[in-house]
């Protein structure tokens, strides 16, 4: 049985909601991908590790409202739904997101978005 090709786009949401007037930068690897029916994959998403409060995970089905997946927060966290599970590692400044077994209902754009700190505060 021939495996069929499934089309997952990651993009990133450039998010800002710290109150000390900074840009908050986030970016991803890779852009898109193209995966096998049944292959595992993996998103990366990049931020600054100073001033980081939270990361949030989304995905957006073609012609849907966007939903809302994990919020991480501590180093070292790992969040899992079925077969997707998001890792942080604050020290370097990234997170990622695994999705095993891919499945063509996977296909979707996914989302990341980064809060950080007031400075000073440890608050958002």
């Amino acid at each position: 049985m021939e495996k069929s090709s499934l089309a997952a786009l990651l993009l990133i949401l450039w998010l800002h909601l710290g109150r000390g007037g900074s840009v908050l930068n986030v970016e991803q690897n890779p852009p898109w991908l193209h995966v096998q029916e049944g292959e595992n994959t993996n998103f990366t998403c990049h931020f600054p590790s100073s001033n980081f409060y939270s990361l949030q995970w989304y995905r957006q089905e073609p012609a849907k409202s966007l939903k809302f997946l994990f919020t991480i927060a501590l180093n070292g966290d790992e969040k899992e739904e079925g077969r997707v599970r998001a890792t942080l590692n604050t020290r370097e400044g990234y997170s990622s997101l695994y999705i095993k077994r891919s499945q063509p209902e996977d296909a979707a754009v996914y989302l990341c978005a980064s809060t950080q700190c007031s400075s000073g505060t440890g608050s958002p």
